[in-house]
Parts: structure tokens; sequence; C-alpha cells
């Protein structure tokens, strides 16, 4: 009987560290090396260094820590959105206001996490990220949702809302050209130099004011008022 090959083991995911703190980045450093399923990418230590590593061959995951001697690892998310489009960004920092969480993920950070979480519990969170999920630590999990409240419509609101019926802006009209052409969330981030996190806000914003749900009623409805040609 004829043995069948056995499959392929999957690539390693490939993991960048940008992180002053020399404890921290050692144990997430060890980490990395201990995990079968891990390769270290590279690691910097500073602002200047974490761009300078974006010059390299693209990670799967990106670490990027918030307060860098240099200055800050906001520059570094914006920078690895253009320059590693396929890679996830998860923030580690000590950081947990609102400015920095809501500006870490409108860069484009897909995770947010505080370094009260264990060098060890790191490497099921990589795993998470590189796998499509957004571990946030909790506290930043409930920033982010009391913000939400804050800030969108009740669903009760009936049709007058200020944000339903009102007019497209420009950027809003040129996503949703994007979009009637078949481009990705991703594409479109990439072509107007915005974050994927934007894009999704401009794109809520039009489906609220089209009183739409879905790409496919959103192109419909832009055609019938004459705001695609």
């Amino acid at each position: 009987m004829r043995n069948e090959p056995s499959p392929a083991p999957s690539r390693p995911i490939r993991v960048a560290i940008v992180e002053d703190d020399p404890d921290f980045i050692d144990a997430l450093t060890q980490v990395v090396l201990d995990a079968a399923d891990m390769h270290l990418a590279g690691k910097a230590a500073t602002q200047a260094q974490g761009l300078a590593l974006l010059d390299g061959q693209a990670a799967d995951v990106l670490l990027v820590d918030l307060g860098l001697p240099d200055g800050s690892g906001i520059a570094v998310i914006e920078a690895a959105v253009q320059r590693w489009p396929g890679c996830s960004i998860m923030v580690s920092t000590n950081f947990g206001d609102e400015t920095h969480v809501m500006r870490s993920i409108e860069a484009g950070a897909a995770g947010y996490l505080l370094k009260d979480s264990s060098p060890a519990r790191m490497g099921d969170e990589i795993r998470s990220l590189a796998r499509g999920g957004s571990p946030i630590s909790p506290i930043i999990a409930r920033q982010v949702l009391q913000r939400f409240r804050h800030s969108a419509p009740p669903l009760s609101a009936p049709a007058e809302s200020a944000e339903e019926g009102a007019p497209l802006s420009s950027r809003e009209k040129e996503v949703l050209d994007y979009i009637a052409k078949g481009f990705t969330m991703q594409e479109i981030a990439k072509l107007m130099q915005l974050s994927p996190f934007t894009v999704r806000s401009f794109v809520r914003r039009i489906y609220g004011k089209l009183k739409v749900s879905s790409k496919t009623e959103a192109i419909y409805e832009a055609r019938t008022q004459g705001l695609l040609r």
C-alpha cells in the first residue's frame, strides 16, 4: 500500500517587534523564538529603527509600542499600513487613554493590548491576530464601545437622522466610485492613502446616507440618484 504524502507544514508566522522596554522586548522575543509556529522577522527599539525595519521583508504581525524614545509608535503604524499592507498590526503599550486608542485604530492597528498582559499570553494573541482576530484588552474594548455609543445615532431613530439623506462628501463619492469598480477595502485604502479603518468609516456613512446595508444596494441607489456614472 502506497503511503500518502503528509501535508506540507504551514509557514511560520513572521513577527516583527518595535518596543523600547528591554525586559518586555526580551520576554516577547523569547516567546516568539520558543514557538514552533513563529519566526522573528526583526525587532527595533526606537521609532527610527522601526521605520527602517519596514524597508525589509514584510512581517505577518507587527507589535508596536506607542511610547518610543524618539517619537510615537503611531508613525510606525501609519508607515506599516503603506509599506506592509498585508501585515496585521497590534499595539502593546502602557497608554490606555482614549486619544491613544482611537489614534492607533484610525492609523491602522487591528489590536490593542496593555502591558498587563503577560508575554506568554502574547503568543496566543499573536496567533489570533494572524488568523484575522482583533485582540483588545477588556478596558480598551469598553472605551471603544463607549465612544461608539456616544457617537452613533440610536438604532430606533427614524429617517430624520442627520446622517441619513445627507449629501455625500467628495471623499465618500470617491470611495463609492472605487466600490462600484470592484476594489476591495484594502485596495481603496492604499489608493486613497488612508487606513482601512478610515475607509470602513466612510463606507458606514455612505450606507447610512443612502439608507442601504450592502455594496450592491449602495451602488444601485447611487446610480438611481445620479451619484455614479
